[in-house]
């Protein structure tokens, strides 16, 4: 066994990741992650299917539309049906039926979601007084944390659970994927600067237990493929903090690392470049959490090689669909009409085959195709995107490109523009 804070590295088989090309001047590239059930060519976007399922889609139509990956969460799955079970079935890609890489999150963000109230918003208003124990108007807190992990209620029966540092890394070893993440501490930008302090030497304490679990369970289960362990740097939005954090989790390790926490949008790319300038050249790194065209843009040109985010499938089901010109509300009176694919220049199988008008039809009528159909497109259209920027480094044009697409993306009718722009 590798002693806690070792920097041996331990064998990875199976697992891997190369640059093929560098954005001149920056630090984007593109590249190759190796893992056992295939491989992801960066950068990518990464599927979220929180439930082992990206809701309202096939696994099958996941696939052809260019997904090369899907992220699940160990905390809802741990919760419902069970890593046991998921486990009996033989890893999440084959309980959900994906044939090709996997991701898992730790859990970790339930500190921030549960605990503060906050749900999926970490592009936040800091406007006013900070605080150590904040809470979101009217919500409950469901979630305490101390140095050792997180006590929580669960959101569906109310029931009691722990998680810690070494529990996560059980859950997720069971629950099989190819990219699993240390247990961390997302805080909210409302905390202080002296909590955050606290909070990153709490996610370091436990990048070290979880890597030192990880190792264990790795060798107890050497006939089961390979799992990449990603840390996860905090630090809201102190240079010092993130740097630090980062180069403090450098050398215990790890096979890749993601970048977490709450951030104001206008940060991102800052955000982001200081941490991947403390980075090794030769790991993955994992945004969590973006999906708007000029987030992905900014985090690609400044180091990030995947990310992941809901949004594309959580505003689909809600009649928002991407357009080469901006969103489009298709649940507007206008489009009752509009016999146009929802996005001419889209090669999806609902722009081929459906107008606005049919999803506008469905969506008034609430049936679920509306968001079968709107979820394929979505999806499409961010996994093509970001294909495209993948080519656009690798052929020198990206800042044409990003120039171009940006440029028609929000030169854009005000009711179509994204909400908070």
């Amino acid at each position: 066994m590798t002693p806690p804070g070792s920097t041996t590295e331990s064998p990875r088989p199976g697992f891997g990741f190369d640059v093929e090309a560098r954005l001149p001047g920056a630090l984007g590239r593109a590249g190759v992650i190796s893992t056992p059930h295939g491989v992801i060519r960066t950068p990518a976007f990464i599927a979220v299917g929180t439930k082992a399922t990206v809701k309202s889609v096939l696994p099958e139509s996941m696939a052809s539309l260019g997904a090369q990956a899907v992220l699940a969460n160990a905390y809802h799955l741990y919760l419902q049906p069970g890593a046991d079970i998921v486990e009996d079935a033989g890893g999440l890609g084959a309980f959900m039926n994906w044939p090709g890489p996997t991701f898992t999150d730790s859990g970790g963000f339930q500190v921030l979601s549960l605990g503060a109230g906050f749900k999926k918003v970490l592009a936040m208003d800091v406007t006013g007084l900070q605080a150590d124990h904040v809470i979101a108007a009217g919500k409950t807190r469901l979630a305490t944390v101390d140095d050792d992990g997180v006590t929580f209620k669960s959101h569906l029966n109310g029931s009691m659970h722990r998680f810690s540092p070494e529990v996560s890394m059980r859950i997720q070893h069971q629950l099989g994927a190819d990219i699993i993440f240390a247990f961390d501490e997302c805080t909210t930008l409302l905390n202080t600067r002296e909590y955050q302090e606290q909070s990153v030497a709490r996610t370091q304490g436990w990048a070290v237990r979880c890597i030192s679990e990880h190792r264990r369970l790795t060798v107890e289960r050497v006939d089961r493929p390979y799992q990449a362990l990603f840390a996860v740097v905090q630090g809201a939005q102190y240079e010092d903090l993130r740097r630090q954090a980062t180069q403090d989790l450098v050398p215990l390790g790890f096979d890749g690392y993601g970048i977490g926490g709450a951030l104001e949008k206008h940060h991102l790319g800052t955000i982001v470049r200081w941490v991947c300038e403390e980075l090794p050249e030769d790991r993955p790194r994992h945004l969590l959490g973006i999906s708007e065209p000029d987030d992905m843009f900014t985090a690609i040109e400044n180091g990030a090689d995947t990310f992941d985010c809901v949004s594309p499938s959580r505003v689909a089901r809600n009649g928002q669909l991407y357009s080469a010109t901006g969103r489009l509300n298709v649940t507007n009176a206008r489009f009752r009409r509009d016999f146009s694919p929802p996005d001419p220049g889209c090669d999806c199988y609902t722009c081929a085959h459906y107008t606005r008008a049919y999803l506008h039809h469905l969506f008034k009528a609430k049936e679920m195709l509306s968001a079968t159909l709107s979820t394929i497109h979505n999806e499409r259209f961010v996994v093509r995107l970001v294909d495209r920027i993948r080519d656009s480094i690798v052929d020198g044009s990206f800042a044409a490109f990003r120039t171009e697409f940006l440029g028609n993306y929000y030169r854009m009718a005000p009711e179509a523009k994204p909400a908070g722009t």
